[in-house]
């Protein structure tokens, strides 16, 4: 189905190459769109005994084969799937937050619980995007963070992990104007986009039913 002078490699050190083509499967009522990878298998090592050759050429390869209704670029369309095939992940760790545990037979009771643990589960998750935006604000001065920094790769964690690494950004809790007030250094790097973060969640907790509003997007909390 693939022309074979149709392979190509987004880079030139790109170990894949990709592919796409238009096909008919027995039973379809029209032709689908179909993206494939190639990626090349891994060569015995070489010894006395004469290695016995493969039958056909594609057979140096491992192929992955999409049908997709997407019309960009072969690579990308399969980058796109790539990234969905991570949703078992992240359905997983939302249950281990809460939403495994039902609390009650009552359905209301029940709504309210889960709006509450996925309110909790998207804060941790606006953390996170804060975390790494705090790097790459450390990374544009003469700071670089350290190898092992707690903040490296905070990302890609969950949030149970986000939570204990979060925790070690020094503060400290005061007293002042009958308030309790918590406060952090200047000289963090992430004190200014954090600030700008609680503010956002100030102007939303301001609105009437905050998360009705259309316009709420994840880039706003990002901005100090």
């Amino acid at each position: 189905m693939f022309e074979s002078s149709r392979w190509y490699r987004p880079y030139k050190r790109a170990v894949a190459e990709y592919n796409s083509c238009l096909y008919q499967p027995m039973g379809w009522s029209r032709p689908g769109r179909f993206v494939a990878m190639r990626i090349p298998k891994e060569q015995p090592q070489k010894s006395s005994q004469p290695a016995q050759q493969l039958l056909f050429d594609e057979d140096r390869f491992t192929h992955r084969v999409f049908c997709t209704n997407l019309r960009t670029s072969a690579h990308k369309a399969i980058g796109i799937y790539d990234r969905r095939a991570d949703v078992e992940n992240l359905i997983g760790e939302v249950k281990r937050e809460g939403l495994d545990a039902i609390p009650s037979a009552k359905f209301n009771t029940n709504a309210a619980f889960f709006q509450l643990v996925l309110l909790a589960y998207n804060i941790w998750r606006y953390f996170k995007l804060l975390a790494q935006q705090s790097l790459e604000v450390e990374q544009n001065t003469d700071t670089r963070p350290a190898p092992g920094s707690p903040m490296r790769g905070l990302q890609t964690h969950t949030n149970r992990i986000g939570r204990l690494r979060l925790l070690l950004i020094a503060a400290k809790v005061v007293f002042s104007s009958n308030r309790h007030k918590l406060r952090y250094s200047i000289h963090d790097a992430r004190t200014t986009t954090l600030i700008g973060f609680l503010k956002f969640l100030d102007r939303l907790r301001s609105r009437p039913w905050p998360w009705r509003a259309s316009k709420v997007t994840c880039h706003q909390p990002l901005v100090a």
